[in-house]
C-alpha cells in the first residue's frame, strides 16, 4: 500500500540536512491551519518526535510526521522541495487545492 502523502528524493535530502544540523529535531511536522489569503495555510516545524495518532512518512531515512486533522486536507498531496529564483522552499502539491496564493503556503478548497 502507498503513503497517502508522497516525500520527494529532493524534499528527503533536505530533510535530512536540516535535522542534521539541529540537536533537538527528528522530523519535520507538515499540518494545516486557517488563515493565510485563501483560507488555509501549511504549516513546517521540527519536531523531536511524532506524536501517538500522527502519520510517519519516511523516505531516505527522512521523516515528515503529519496529524489526522491535516492528513484530511493533505491526503493525495506531495511534498517537495524546490531551489528556484524565488528562493528554496518546501512545496505542497495537492491535488485538493481549487486555488492558491502566489506564495504557495497558502491554499483553498
Amino acid at each position: 500500500m502507498s503513503d497517502p502523502v508522497t516525500v520527494t528524493e529532493r524534499a528527503a535530502k533536505r530533510i535530512t540536512e536540516i535535522v542534521a544540523g539541529e540537536a533537538a529535531a527528528r522530523a519535520l511536522r507538515i499540518s494545516v491551519e486557517g488563515g493565510g489569503c485563501s483560507g488555509f495555510q501549511y504549516k513546517f516545524d521540527l519536531v523531536p518526535a511524532a506524536a501517538d495518532d500522527d502519520v510517519v512518512l519516511e523516505r531516505s531515512g527522512a521523516k515528515v510526521v503529519i496529524d489526522q486533522v491535516s492528513m484530511g486536507y493533505l491526503a493525495g498531496s506531495e511534498i517537495d522541495f524546490v531551489d528556484d529564483l524565488i528562493g528554496a522552499s518546501f512545496r505542497v502539491n495537492n491535488p485538493k487545492a481549487t486555488a492558491s496564493c502566489g506564495c504557495g503556503t497558502s491554499f483553498s478548497i
